[in-house]
């Protein structure tokens, strides 16, 4: 749809919760005829009511304004399931520890889907002292480098921001990293397990 709020959405979290028409228009200090109309399609609420909408179905903003709520089922928070996000606008990298609704530049960002390297992306993995030193045999241009490295452990994440025209390198303690991701701009985010 091309409203910025879709009425089924309304719809479905106030049944969920268990409110009336009548009960959610009194929260957000309208008509219930307005929500009637926001349900059906046949009206759409104020922007100044969409942080007040969100907060009484129990969602985030851009979850509402997306149209759909995110549930994270990840309720143990195992880091070793991490999703990452980079902005297509800016390249600013996020990290999250279960599926989320994340936005950058005015942009909904999809989790990235990680693949096995191919010929030009091989991570090579050293170790120095209590680190990994790793790195890549990659160009690193204004046009096409590799953006981060990150080592994923079952305690945390140790993200690396690399630049243009720096070394695809970076250093990461060793302490259980078992994941390494590593995001090229033109063919997108590798993964690598150690066992």
């Amino acid at each position: 749809m091309n409203q910025y709020v879709t009425g089924a959405i309304i719809k479905r979290l106030r049944e969920e919760r268990k409110m009336t028409q009548a009960e959610l228009a009194q929260v957000l200090n309208v008509s219930d005829k307005a929500v009637s109309k926001w349900e059906t399609g046949k009206g759409y609420p104020d922007i100044t009511l969409v942080e007040p909408i969100a907060k009484a179905l129990g969602i985030s903003t851009i979850e509402l304004l997306a149209g759909e709520s995110i549930s994270n089922r990840n309720r143990s928070f195992n880091m070793l399931r991490s999703k990452f996000y980079v902005c297509p606008v800016c390249g600013n990298v996020m990290a999250a520890t279960g599926e989320s609704v994340i936005s950058c530049c005015g942009v909904k960002l999809p989790p990235l889907e990680a693949e096995e390297p191919d010929e030009g992306h091989q991570l090579e993995i050293e170790t120095v002292e209590d680190e990994y030193y790793v790195s890549l045999n990659h160009e690193m241009t204004k046009e096409h480098y590799i953006s981060f490295i990150a080592g994923v452990s079952d305690i945390g994440i140790q993200l690396v921001k690399l630049y243009p025209e720096g070394g695809a390198e970076a250093r990461l303690k060793i302490n259980r990293t078992r994941v390494f991701y590593y995001y090229c701009n033109h063919h997108g985010l590798f993964k690598i397990t150690r066992r």
